[in-house]
């Protein structure tokens, strides 16, 4: 399959990494999952430490409520670092900067009159699942209000996926903080793509009323949704540099080594096989969605609550959330 010269030139910086040869990231995460845990006293080791198997791995979620994992209150300063440094192994620089002005923006709505425990900016959990170990599935989940980072290792092979960040309010619009928008650019580039396609006759435009919130929700498992806007065979090569770069800029918050073989195989055999999607207003600060769909994978962003005010962005694996299709291959390679 020939690929456009355009396609391959915005391509190749993107995979510093190849998925298959040793990968920094497991190793990484595991000695920072093992130094978190050894710094931890027997209750707290106790809330942090859950079965690999327990049906808690996949029970995922993004609102203000309590869970299971030890809190972020519950850890000592120097515990806190090195929930930190694991954190950090899992996103980029620019996706653990995203996810610390994520956890910052439960002060200013506690600041605003809220609650003071539902707002609280240490109600974050950490939960590791397993035994951090070379040979064995492990894996461990980061979460709270508006940010689910779940992380899933088979020896050198990690996925990260479901990944869900939200962020309320989207843009600051007062306070020493005015103008930060944790999820700012990734709208624009999408609005921006959208508009330049309805300018060139491609409108992805499939509803002027965006529903209220992902449709996806906070489902353990999630499915294809109705193929609807504009598809990417009927794209220029510009245009589809400029859908991938919304793509890019989405996979980019986590670090290369985790996502560089799914976005290979978008760029090669799934570019001219993409749904982009939107609904409601083109224009800024106006309710809006919108989503892109492979053959296996599904993001989605809606800013639609608040006074189109309140984001939220999700990408999910449609075959290996939680890692669901690698395991099965690994356990049936070692049935055998």
């Amino acid at each position: 399959m020939k690929i456009p010269a355009l396609i391959l030139a915005f391509a190749a910086p993107l995979f510093g990494h190849d998925g298959h040869l040793h990968n920094p990231a497991a190793e990484e995460m595991s000695v920072a999952a093992k130094a978190f845990l050894s710094s931890l006293d027997e209750v707290q080791t106790k809330a942090a430490k859950i079965d690999f198997k327990s049906p808690e791995r996949e029970n995922w979620h993004f609102v203000p409520m309590d869970r299971d994992g030890v809190r972020f209150d519950a850890l000592k300063p120097h515990q806190q670092h090195l929930a930190f440094g694991l954190l950090g192994t899992g996103l980029s620089q620019k996706g653990l900067l995203t996810a610390t002005q994520i956890m910052t923006l439960e002060q200013i709505l506690q600041d605003r009159g809220g609650d003071p425990e539902r707002r609280n900016t240490e109600k974050y959990s950490i939960a590791i699942f397993g035994i951090p170990d070379a040979k064995k599935a492990w894996g461990w989940r980061f979460e709270g209000h508006h940010l689910s980072l779940n992380f899933t290792l088979i020896g050198d092979k990690v996925t990260g996926l479901p990944a869900f960040m939200g962020t309320n309010p989207a843009e600051l619009k007062s306070g020493p903080m005015k103008g930060l928008r944790p999820l700012g650019e990734i709208e624009d580039a999408a609005r921006n793509l959208a508009v330049a396609l309805k300018k060139a006759g491609l409108s992805p435009v499939f509803s002027e009323k965006p529903p209220r919130d992902i449709l996806t929700g906070q489902d353990r498992e999630a499915t294809a949704l109705k193929t609807q806007g504009t598809t990417s065979d009927k794209l220029s090569a510009a245009q589809q540099k400029q859908l991938l770069a919304v793509i890019s800029e989405i996979a980019e918050l986590h670090r290369k080594e985790i996502t560089n073989d799914a976005l290979r195989k978008i760029f090669t055999m799934q570019r001219k096989k993409l749904h982009f999607a939107w609904a409601g207003s083109l224009e800024k600060n106006s309710p809006h969605y919108f989503r892109i769909q492979g053959v296996d994978f599904l993001i989605e962003y809606a800013n639609t609550q608040n006074d189109a005010n309140h984001a939220h962005l999700v990408w999910r694996d449609l075959k290996n959330d939680f890692a669901r299709d690698l395991l099965k291959k690994h356990y049936e390679h070692d049935h055998q």
